[in-house]
């Protein structure tokens, strides 16, 4: 091989590995147009709701979970895009709220736009669970059945919310959070304080701005509905938003529940879910579609969504093509 050959050769080679490398940077780049949401909670986060007929079927492919474990049976890696057939955290939990959010987003969004969740549930635990100066004293004293769903999530359910989302930022944009938590501190007159603790970290942690990621807290079940917590709706959670100021309460009135004063139904958690749904495309500065809407017995001001065009400001649109794995 001549000089001029080889010098040609290397030339070549150059040319080729910068084009790969400008492939891959345009291929990780963030899509503006995948919407992600965070959610954490205990119990009814968690979701324990069997699927109801009218809930089975296949769910739309702009429908998208992280996740947040290896699930062996279901060919589930921790960290990979599935499309979100439940279970969306835990392989042995159900349904529950964050089906419905994501089922009622992708049917009110542009063709365009896809919804990815991530979910890091654990039932029975208190608030201190995902605070980072408390999880580890508050874990060390959790019954057995605590530690073991926690040792799923690296015995650290915060840390591995923030991994995981840190992944999901290399694919899409986070629009929002998502709480259900508070059966577990029914009178803790400082939950306000530590949900904003650990709002505020997160937002840190994950360099976003708060003012673009609204906080969504559903209430625990309705006195109506025979809740046993449902003091904490008015005397805790209520207080919320002066708290947290982009923070929005999620109301439980009408949501059925099963009888044990604490858990929603399949059905309850169908409409809570998508009262979720329905004040964040109000952040997104969208309107639901009537049929999502028409039968959740809202508040009247929860109803009152001001339309607009697509939201954000968006570059690029999906191709709609999705790898194993991807979102």
């Amino acid at each position: 091989m001549t000089s001029m050959t080889m010098k040609k050769t290397t030339i070549l080679a150059a040319a080729t590995l910068l084009l790969s490398a400008r492939a891959f940077a345009q291929e990780k780049k963030p899509d503006p147009k995948f919407y992600i949401f965070l959610c954490f909670g205990q119990s009814n986060m968690e979701a324990g709701a069997r699927p109801e007929e009218q809930d089975k079927g296949p769910v739309d492919e702009r429908f998208r979970m992280l996740a947040t474990v290896d699930m062996p049976k279901l060919n589930r890696q921790m960290g990979r895009w599935y499309v979100a057939t439940p279970p969306l955290n835990r392989p042995e939990n159900g349904m529950g709220p964050v089906d419905f959010f994501g089922r009622t987003m992708v049917a009110n969004l542009p063709r365009e736009y896809r919804v990815g969740v991530i979910n890091v549930s654990v039932a029975g635990a208190r608030i201190e669970l995902w605070e980072k100066d408390s999880y580890a004293s508050y874990l060390e004293k959790a019954p057995p059945w605590m530690k073991n769903i926690c040792k799923q999530y690296g015995d650290n359910p915060y840390k591995r919310l923030v991994e995981m989302a840190k992944i999901a930022q290399q694919d899409g944009v986070i629009k929002g959070v998502l709480l259900h938590q508070g059966e577990s501190n029914p009178n803790d007159e400082d939950w306000c304080k530590k949900v904003k603790g650990i709002y505020d970290n997160l937002m840190k942690d994950l360099g976003l701005k708060p003012e673009d990621v609204p906080l969504l807290a559903g209430e625990l079940k309705s006195a109506e509905e025979g809740g046993r917590c449902a003091g904490f709706n008015s005397a805790v959670l209520a207080n919320l938003p002066r708290v947290v100021p982009n923070a929005y309460i999620i109301s439980s009135r009408g949501c059925k529940g099963i009888r044990d004063g604490f858990h929603f139904s399949a059905a309850g958690f169908r409409e809570l879910g998508k009262r979720y749904a329905i004040r964040m495309l109000k952040c997104l500065g969208l309107e639901a579609k009537a049929p999502a809407a028409a039968s959740l017995g809202m508040y009247p001001e929860t109803l009152e969504i001001a339309s607009g065009g697509a939201p954000g400001r968006a570059a690029a649109a999906s191709t709609g093509h999705h790898r194993p794995g991807s979102p």
